[in-house]
């Protein structure tokens, strides 16, 4: 038998449905709505961040054996980013959008209001656990909404610390965080939100979408997808291999959404290119790349398993021409680049998410774009490295991805200016900057009129004349108007 503590511990639907009665009572009472709140639980995170940054690499380290780098720079900075842009910006972000008005409401003014959805439930990865649990948030919090935060249960080191100094440094009574795993999770989709942010892979991306389809919640979904990078010959190799190796496995090796999944390049150019990686990847990682302390480690015995398998299948383990070592015991994988990869092989056909690198050959170059268009997918980011501007203009019309980048890679994540966001099956709807708080709010429609030109015309009894000048009206004709009205007076 379970003890009365232990039953008290348990977070099932009645619990979330106190959480959300709690949220929704603190957004109707006005708590989140106020400029001051939203600036002062933002400038909290960034308090939050600046203060336990030493914890944070830590827990990072514990989870993913996170290199200090990455951890300051691509998940400390950008939620302080995120923070910075947000405070600068949020008091213009929520003054109301002057519109215009036409001819059928004249005399009319109106503005667009944007105004907090009410209570939303943010769903984290574990990949980046801080910087896409918080950079949410950010959003949330800025359009003046309550949040419950779930952070990824295979990041624990995280989710603990995400769950402490939330509850240190923020106003719990309307910012939660909810640790657990799919339990807690389902207790969380059965209740309704007024928006789900949701973080993660496709197939959980469905659950959340059916459990949101029975209260009519809208979704945000940041999925992933094979990312590709098409590799031109005209150049400078050295720079192109250094920033494909920085998105690739200067990204927790490989374990990003937007970390490239495949490079496309011609067969004449493709034994130049390995050679580079090669020669950079040595540079960067060593003889001995399982020993580094610059690469993540894979972050769970089950996505070991998942990567080895893509790597052992009979048709995939002769590509091998770099790399291929592994530690099952410290779940490590070196850097491995595979050349010549049937298309139909398991490592072409799902996210690989880690450190394997196929290479798929073509005669020419523009071919690469049938390639990626044949998948049946459409990437949460695509990339080209190229001199050639018609090749670039051709890549930006015809690749339908959540992003483009030309000449490197994953960059345009830190530009707040640029939405960040999926297509298709890589997701639907973006955030970052302004887009975070639009996100997050609903932009209601206000239309001012006063009582004087009321227009008799919209009144029965109807008649020809009337049908004529509405007509006009709604044409924004001056000349139409005119003859209506002659017409009208004639009659």
């Amino acid at each position: 038998m379970a003890s009365e503590e232990e039953k008290k511990s348990v977070f099932d639907a009645e619990s979330a449905k106190e959480v959300v009665k709690e949220l929704r009572a603190c957004f109707a009472a006005g708590n989140t709505k106020s400029y001051e709140w939203r600036s002062t639980q933002l400038n909290a995170v960034l308090k939050m961040m600046e203060e336990n940054e030493p914890l944070i690499v830590a827990a990072l380290r514990d989870d993913l054996s996170k290199p200090e780098l990455e951890s300051s720079i691509y998940e400390i900075a950008m939620v302080q980013n995120s923070c910075t842009v947000a405070l600068k910006k949020m008091k213009h972000w929520m003054m109301p959008e002057k519109a215009k008005t036409s001819l059928i409401t004249f005399p009319s003014s109106a503005e667009i209001v944007s105004e907090p959805l009410g209570v939303v439930l943010v769903i984290s990865a574990w990949n980046y656990p801080f910087m896409l649990s918080l950079d949410p948030v950010i959003g949330a919090i800025a359009a003046g909404n309550a949040v419950v935060l779930k952070p990824s249960e295979i990041a624990p080191a995280t989710s603990s610390l995400l769950a402490r100094l939330a509850a240190d440094y923020l106003d719990r009574s309307c910012i939660k965080v909810v640790e657990g795993a799919v339990p807690e999770t389902s207790a969380l989709l059965e209740q309704k939100w007024d928006k789900i942010f949701y973080t993660g892979n496709e197939r959980i991306a469905r659950i959340v979408m059916a459990a949101a389809a029975k209260h009519l919640t809208p979704v945000v979904l940041e999925l992933g997808g094979k990312c590709p990078a098409i590799v031109d010959s005209d150049i400078n190799l050295q720079v192109a291999t250094r920033r494909i190796i920085a998105g690739k496995w200067g990204c927790n090796n490989g374990q990003a959404c937007v970390s490239p999944d495949y490079i496309i390049t011609t067969k004449s150019y493709a034994q130049k290119l390995v050679d580079s990686f090669v020669c950079e990847l040595e540079r960067f990682y060593g003889k001995n790349p399982l020993e580094s302390k610059d690469l993540s480690r894979i972050v769970n015995s089950n996505h070991f398993a998942r990567l080895s398998k893509l790597l052992d299948e009979d048709k995939v383990s002769s590509k091998i021409v770099h790399g291929g070592e592994r530690d099952e015991a410290k779940l490590r994988i070196a850097p491995t680049i595979l050349l010549d990869v049937p298309q139909d092989s398991l490592i072409m056909t799902e996210e690989i998410f880690g450190p394997l690198l196929p290479i798929i050959l073509v005669h020419k170059v523009e071919e690469s774009f049938d390639v990626i268009n044949s998948s049946g997918t459409k990437p949460l980011a695509a990339y080209l490295f190229t001199n050639n501007k018609k090749l670039k203009e051709k890549f930006v019309s015809t690749v339908s991805a959540g992003g483009l980048v030309v000449n490197d890679t994953t960059v345009h994540l830190a530009e707040h200016t640029l939405p960040f966001g999926g297509v298709g099956d890589s997701g639907m709807g973006a955030y970052h900057g302004k887009f975070s708080f639009d996100t997050f709010s609903h932009k209601k429609a206000v239309l001012y009129r006063g009582f004087a030109c009321d227009a008799f015309v919209r009144y029965p009894p109807y008649s020809r004349g009337k049908l004529k000048l509405l007509q006009a009206l709604f044409n924004g004709s001056f000349l139409g108007i005119i003859r209506a009205l002659v017409g009208w007076f004639r009659s």
